[in-house]
């Protein structure tokens, strides 16, 4: 799917968390949202997602302008906030069986594909398990598989690497993610872990005090540096510090 924003505003009293964003976001890339604390790059998921609406501008998904009423459209992207949306008291199959189901995706065979992200989430065993009894890291493998299970075109996900997942789980995110980018689907994802985002994204989208400053792919961004690998984007939010001051 084609992800477009047009001078998208999203203001709070008197701050804007977003100040006209514009973007083109092509299918099958994993785009990294960073920038520091209150640089509105949460604010930027959620608009995108349909769980907060801009005072301004335009989202447009394959050139249609998307609402927050256009189910069509909001049923080919799934969200997963830093605390995954979950009823506790339900329990993983079945938080699991109603993201399926609102994605139409609880077709024949779908579930040897929820035991295989099961498996490889090591979360099998605690199928049964309530989702209010279970740690944050687990609670966020248990989005993961849902969100996996469905495979929407859009995965947006704030903040997957500090959910609290342990190492294994992170290595199936990042496996899983980067298959997915593969078949086409849009991958954009908040996090702070500067070495992490240029090791594992396409393009990094750079945000402060809700402007963008840098949008660009990794390999453009490599090309122009002359630091080592690793230490690209240190080196480019370096610089747009000293800009700032």
């Amino acid at each position: 799917m084609l992800i477009q924003t047009e001078q998208l505003t999203k203001q709070y009293g008197r701050k804007r968390a977003l100040d006209e964003i514009t973007l083109t976001i092509d299918p099958g890339q994993i785009v990294a949202v960073l920038g520091p604390n209150g640089a509105g790059k949460t604010t930027l998921l959620r608009c995108l997602s349909g769980m907060s609406q801009a005072n301004s501008g335009r989202i447009l998904f394959d050139n249609e302008v998307f609402a927050r009423d256009r189910l069509d459209l909001r049923t080919r992207y799934h969200f997963v906030p830093d605390f995954p949306f979950a009823v506790p008291e339900w329990t993983i199959l079945q938080h699991i069986g109603m993201v399926l189901r609102t994605y139409g995706a609880d077709e024949p065979g779908i579930e040897e594909r929820v035991i295989e992200l099961l498996e490889d989430f090591e979360i099998l065993t605690h199928i049964e398990v309530t989702i209010g009894k279970l740690s944050r890291g687990q609670t966020y493998k248990a989005a993961l598989v849902a969100l996996m299970a469905a495979d929407p075109e859009v995965w947006i996900l704030d903040e997957p690497f500090a959910s609290g997942m342990d190492p294994h789980g992170i290595a199936a995110f990042r496996r899983h993610t980067r298959d997915a980018a593969k078949r086409g689907r849009t991958v954009l994802y908040s996090t702070q872990l500067l070495e992490l985002a240029e090791s594992f994204s396409d393009r990094v989208c750079i945000i402060s005090d809700g402007k963008v400053h840098a949008f660009d792919p990794m390999s453009h961004l490599r090309n122009q540096s002359d630091v080592a690998d690793g230490q690209v984007l240190e080196e480019l939010f370096e610089r747009l510090r000293e800009v700032q001051e």
